[in-house]
């Protein structure tokens, strides 16, 4: 008997010990405050999931912007494992690989429905996992978040033409910047926080962050009332989840699935929640002043000109860039034959 209840108690502790050594705690820096609607929102709701999913079996603490890890610098910590996972957009990688800003927003490029559709039944996530592996990075990638068209800026002034522009300092982001440098404006990649201080002090004239119930949150409309669609430059935007390679690799393939699944859902929750609030907050940035243009044809053409230069730039410098825009560009030529009939208005050529 007495060989019996030690032979049960030494089960039952091995049993905890396996229960103990199942959970796990996704220490993850953010790059957008989790206040933010649709930009930071996305992953405080995958922490709460992925503790109700997984019974318990994993947790995320999420760290605000700066607290932990500054945010241009999540990929290096994660990859290294200073922290186990972070969040925030391929496009601020773009320095360190240029093929980054592809998996982030594309100038004149997919929407929301496309791009998830090049990503999961495309070679999007091959690809996408392809650039941080050949560049070294101990990471999986995980899109975690995605987000419909941005505003394309806010300014002091109108602006009717290309010439408008130049001169002017303007917060911008990812590929669209460089289009906007071969206009003549210098542009810098401020994170949301300092855009508010840098206008009230004339640092930069204009900037673009994000959509408009974002943009609300950081009062630019208190400082610049023209605000300018389409957002030309991001027509959705991806965001993605890092997960230490060493770490991912020690989850259960249960645990790596429920992780995957409740960013998929934050996929859907996260344009769901973007779309629903942004027309109230343009209505009432009416109400107080804000006047929203929409580009002429003549400027939207003109930013398509000068990015098509832009990628003419981009493939004859980066390899892995040309391949994946030349895989990225495959997938939209096909897609829009379906696109071109089933959507209204039908394109004209």
């Amino acid at each position: 008997m007495f060989a019996v209840s030690l032979l049960t108690a030494a089960m039952a502790a091995g049993s905890t010990a396996a229960s103990a050594a199942d959970k796990v705690l996704l220490k993850t820096p953010i790059a957008f405050g989790s206040h933010l609607p649709a930009l930071g929102t996305p992953i405080k709701w995958v922490s709460e999931q992925l503790k109700l999913m997984s019974d318990g079996s994993i947790k995320m603490k999420i760290y605000e912007p700066g607290k932990l890890v500054a945010p241009k610098e999540i990929l290096d910590a994660v990859s290294s494992g200073k922290v186990n996972s972070g969040y925030a957009t391929a496009g601020y990688w773009q320095g360190k690989m240029p093929a980054a800003a592809l998996f982030s927003a594309v100038p004149f490029g997919p929407e929301a429905g496309e791009y998830m559709a090049w990503l999961y039944y495309g070679n999007g996530l091959k690809l996408y996992q392809e650039m941080y592996d050949t560049n070294g990075y101990n990471v999986k990638v995980i899109p975690c978040a995605i987000i419909s068209p941005e505003t394309s800026g806010w300014f002091s002034k109108e602006i009717n033409s290309p010439e408008d522009l130049n001169g002017l300092n303007m917060r911008f982001f990812g590929l669209g910047a460089s289009v906007m440098e071969k206009l003549g404006v210098s542009t810098s990649q401020l994170p949301g926080g300092e855009i508010f201080g840098a206008l009230e002090k004339g640092a930069i004239d204009a900037s673009e962050f994000s959509q408009p119930a974002i943009d609300q949150r950081l009062g630019f409309h208190k400082i610049v009332k023209y605000n300018y669609f389409p957002g030309w430059h991001q027509q959705a935007t991806i965001f993605e989840l890092l997960v230490n390679k060493d770490a991912w690799g020690k989850l259960s393939a249960g645990q790596q699935a429920i992780v995957e699944n409740a960013c998929k859902a934050s996929m859907t929750n996260a344009i769901a929640e973007g779309e629903s609030m942004q027309f109230e907050v343009m209505a009432k940035a009416q109400e107080n002043g804000v006047n929203i243009r929409y580009w002429s044809d003549d400027m939207l053409n003109t930013f398509n000109e000068k990015w098509l230069e832009v990628v003419a730039d981009k493939t004859a410098a980066d390899p892995f860039f040309t391949k994946v825009w030349d895989d990225l560009s495959t997938f939209r030529k096909g897609y829009d034959l379906w696109e071109a009939n089933a959507f209204l208005p039908r394109k004209t050529n």
